[in-house]
This record gives structure tokens, C-alpha cells and sequence, in this order.
């Protein structure tokens, strides 16, 4: 879009522009590189006409120069050991997400700004932070209201065929909201778990000890989220590559409490190609890799469990 064009458009008009490249974007930016997305590449912006726009700040209220008055983008630091949050943000229980104004004067502009975005019910772009340098970016979400005594705005997600300006009745999109963002919710959560855990492990699957290529590693559950135990804490977590999770909740390879990995009797009588060989039949009998610390180490009372599914199996 030229410059020439631009100035042709009204400030609504620029606006809503501006916000459907943002999200086109960052959709193309998730089928490349997953849902997490790096500081770096986030902090690059997106070319508009003959410009580049930012789609964050150092502020967490973020407006880029290009846009009149509202801001595009709201983002939540991720949590690093010893380092207090400026604001502790929260996703709740009800479907709504508390976003804190930014310091203590109502009046501020960036809180001006995200309260001109809720009456005009302009989409905004969310990045919640899950590791140091990794964000999640949760879009359109929109500003449905504000707590003036607990100085926060309140916040939901929406679904992402629906990222112009709301026409519909508060009333009419609110139940639809709630339940995008619970959904949303889960997902943060999933990759805050995922990040924890391939941290902990210090980017290596337990396996194969596969390290160059994070994107092909996952954070198992040894206990699964419906077991009374199956919380996503790092010790109920095993990072995996892509191969090697998918063998072990299916029961082709089993952990022992003693970080032993066995490999299912039928497998092992196999003859295949040397994905078979080296891939799984290889393993039988090796050590797990576990992270340093001793309280990030698989529980073995976890495991312990968990192999009585694959002796089953077997």
C-alpha cells in the first residue's frame, strides 16, 4: 500500500487495514515457525506499503506511529526465575483474561488508548510470553471491559474468521468469546508446559538425544492430564522428539523408574529399513537424559505407573 493510498483512507479506514495485514501476517508467521514465535522475529513488524510496522514495543500497550490513537498490540512478559513481572496479568477461570493498566493513573494515554479500543471494539493482537525471548500471540482478542478499582482492563479472545470491527451485540458474541478464550487458554498453557519441560531438558529429546531442530520436540505427559496426578508440572514431563512421543504413548518404547529405556518385545523381532534399527530397536536398554536439577528429574513413582502400561502391552 503507497503512501498516496494510505493518506486516501480515513483513520478508521487506515486502522482496520492496518490490524487485517497484522493478523495476516502473523498467521503466515504461526504456519512457518509454529505457534511460539521469537521476540526477534515478532520485533521485526510487517511490511505495509513502503514501511515497516512494529507489532511491539518495550511498553506492553503498544501503538505503532502509523496508527492514530489506539493501540494494536497488549503483551505479557514471560515469568524468569528470580525476575519479578512488572504487572502480573491473569488468565482466569471464567473465560475472561485481566490485563493491568499501565502504572497507576487511569489517565495514562496507553490506558486511553486501550479504552477507546473497547468502546470502539477494535481487535487487538495479545502476546503472552511462555519462556525468556518466546511469545504466544493470541489475536483478535478485544477489550470488554474494565475493573477501575483493581486498575485493569478485562479481555477476550475471538475467533480469528472474525477480525474487523465488531458489529454484533456485546450480548450476542459473548458466549462465543468465553469459549474461544478457554480454548486459547489451554493452548498457552499446553506450550507453557512445553517450554518448561524442553528447557529443562536443555533442548535435547530423553530419547535419542536429538538437539539441533526444537521445533521436532514435544513435552510428553507420563501421566496423562485426566489422571489424578497428570498435572503439567515439569516432573510429570519427558521432552520428546516427534518420533519417540508418539512411541512412547503408544507403548512401542517404555520408561523404567530407573531412566531404563525398553523397547516392546514384538518391536524389537522386526526387520525393516534403518529408521527401525537405529530409530527404536537401537534404544532398548539405553539410559534416558535427564535434566540437572534433581526436582526437574521424571518421578519415578510416575513412571513407575506408566510402565505398567507397557509390561501390559507387552
Amino acid at each position: 500500500m503507497t503512501p498516496s493510498i494510505c493518506s486516501a483512507l480515513t483513520p478508521d479506514e487506515l486502522d482496520i487495514a492496518v490490524r487485517t495485514a497484522a493478523f495476516a501476517y502473523l498467521v503466515q508467521q504461526r504456519t512457518f515457525h509454529g505457534d511460539v514465535l521469537s521476540r526477534t522475529l515478532i520485533s521485526r513488524g510487517f511490511p505495509f506499503g513502503n514501511q515497516t510496522v512494529k507489532l511491539m514495543g518495550p511498553q506492553g500497550i503498544f501503538k505503532p506511529a502509523i496508527l492514530d490513537q489506539m493501540p494494536l498490540s497488549i503483551t505479557t512478559v514471560p515469568e524468569v526465575p528470580g525476575k519479578p513481572r512488572p504487572y502480573e496479568d491473569e488468565q482466569r477461570s471464567d473465560g475472561l483474561i485481566t490485563y493491568r493498566h499501565r502504572g497507576e493513573d487511569p489517565s495514562h494515554r496507553d490506558n486511553v488508548g486501550l479504552r477507546r479500543a473497547m468502546q470502539k471494539r477494535v481487535p487487538l493482537i495479545y502476546f503472552v510470553g511462555v519462556s525468556e525471548g518466546s511469545y504466544f500471540p493470541i489475536f483478535p482478542v478485544y477489550v470488554v471491559g474494565e475493573g477501575r478499582n483493581e486498575r485493569a482492563f478485562f479481555v477476550q479472545a475471538d475467533d480469528q474468521a472474525i477480525m474487523s470491527v465488531e458489529t454484533e451485540q456485546v450480548e450476542d458474541s459473548s458466549g462465543r468469546r468465553r469459549y474461544v478464550t478457554r480454548l486459547v487458554q489451554q493452548r498457552l498453557h499446553q506450550e507453557e508446559f512445553r517450554s518448561r519441560v524442553i528447557r529443562a531438558y536443555r533442548t535435547n529429546c530423553a530419547v535419542c538425544r536429538l538437539h539441533a531442530h526444537p521445533e521436532l520436540l514435544d513435552a510428553a505427559h507420563i501421566l496423562p492430564d485426566g489422571h489424578p496426578l497428570g498435572r503439567p508440572v515439569i516432573a510429570n514431563g519427558l521432552s520428546l522428539c516427534k518420533l519417540h512421543h508418539a512411541a512412547f504413548d503408544s507403548n512401542v518404547i517404555g520408561i523404567r523408574p530407573d531412566y531404563i529405556v525398553e523397547v516392546r518385545k514384538d518391536v524389537l523381532k522386526e526387520r525393516d529399513g534403518p529408521m527401525l534399527r537405529h530409530g527404536l530397536q537401537g534404544l532398548d536398554r539405553t539410559r534416558l537424559v535427564v535434566p540437572t536439577r534433581a526436582e526437574q528429574r521424571p518421578n519415578p513413582a510416575f513412571l513407575e505407573e506408566r510402565f505398567e502400561l507397557f509390561r501390559k502391552a507387552v
